[in-house]
């Protein structure tokens, strides 16, 4: 008897826990998004050419477009600038097409690892993403891809499929995947 009231007493204490967890992680992320918030001066503008991604953005992701697609893009150095360019701007129009709100979580999340002690915090990255290896990135990307929150491997799966579509989608990626392109209609 003395045993299972135990039990019941240990269970709720892990419920307990759980709730508690959750509870300091989402208010974790909700100050952090603030901070971000409060610390934006302005909405920069888009890059050029570019429909929602600002400059910043723009360089972000172009780091992020070789470790996404490791052993994908081109070897010679002018067709990897040129897949690594149209890619950044395949990523621009995928966001560009989704909802105000979703285009929103992006800017956030750009927001997060443009700002210092944010970035430091959930990527464990001193220096921008940019500036960083190769190796450093794919490390944080790694962590964030099997991380136990949910807003972290959120992060991991914006940034590699907005990326990973961003490139198939691109004719310059049929050939390696054996994709002859899409059927002609006479």
């Amino acid at each position: 008897m003395e045993s299972a009231s135990r039990s019941s007493r240990s269970g709720s204490c892990a419920d307990l826990a759980t709730r508690r967890q959750f509870l300091k992680v989402g208010l974790a992320a909700g100050a952090v998004l603030a901070v971000v918030r409060f610390l934006e001066r302005s909405e920069a503008a888009p890059a050029p050419n570019h429909r929602v991604l600002d400059s910043t953005a723009v360089v972000t992701v172009a780091a992020f477009v070789p470790i996404v697609l490791e052993g994908t893009l081109p070897e010679e150095p002018q067709a990897r600038a040129r897949a690594i360019r149209e890619t950044v701007e395949g990523f621009d129009r995928a966001v560009s097409g989704l909802s105000l709100p979703v285009q929103k979580e992006v800017d956030q999340l750009f927001g997060v690892l443009r700002f210092a002690p944010t970035r430091l915090a959930f990527t464990g990255l001193w220096q921008p993403v940019e500036e960083s290896s190769p190796e450093e990135v794919a490390a944080f990307l790694l962590r964030w891809r099997h991380s136990s929150f949910d807003i972290q491997r959120a992060g991991y799966q914006a940034l590699t499929q907005l990326i990973q579509a961003a490139w198939f989608d691109n004719p310059l990626s049929w050939p390696a995947i054996g994709y002859p392109g899409p059927p002609r209609i006479a």
